[in-house]
């Protein structure tokens, strides 16, 4: 049975379906229907010829559905503008008291526009390949490769500044150069 064989990828679909939400109640919820989707559509699951790993393909399948529902529930419950729609898909979160770092890489994180954010999550902590990212985005793999890269130049920015309050208000003027 295939929710057998997706027992053991629960837990980095809870953490990417906490990263998603921003919260544990949601990700729980955003989790519940990823499985009660993928039971139902078991029978439309072919293993990738691509992935030597039948588990990979699995994983890859769940997270691209994982994916689109989130976008499909922010869109259903969002009828705001186009603006609203992309502010709404940082996570709504408040982070819990933990060391400093943590909260800085929270902040960091929840600035990311949503498309780096996906990128960045998926290549850097589900550890998934630029391939398999780019099947589960639905894009192109050169999209994914400079999503990332921006994503992480962006991250080295903020996490290299103070906090959000203590930011300069400009940016620094630029030097002309012969």
């Amino acid at each position: 049975m295939l929710l057998d064989e997706a027992l053991p990828h629960l837990p980095r679909l809870r953490r990417y379906a906490r990263l998603l939400t921003g919260d544990s109640a949601r990700a729980d919820d955003l989790l519940q229907d990823v499985l009660e989707r993928a039971s139902r559509k078991a029978s439309l699951w072919r293993p990738d010829p691509a992935h030597e790993d039948r588990s990979a393909s699995l994983r890859a399948w769940l997270l691209t559905m994982m994916h689109r529902l989130f976008l499909n529930q922010r869109r259903d419950e969002h009828v705001g503008s186009f603006e609203e729609f992309t502010d709404s898909l940082a996570p709504r979160h408040e982070p819990h008291q933990a060391l400093e770092q943590r909260l800085d890489l929270e902040r960091a994180l929840a600035a990311l526009p949503a498309a780096a954010r996906e990128v960045l999550l998926l290549v850097c902590v589900e550890e998934l390949s630029y391939e398999e990212t780019a099947r589960v985005l639905e894009l192109p793999i050169g999209t994914v490769m400079s999503r990332l890269s921006r994503a992480r130049e962006r991250m080295r920015q903020l996490m290299g500044q103070a906090a959000p309050q203590q930011r300069p208000a400009s940016p620094p003027p630029l030097r002309v150069v012969k």
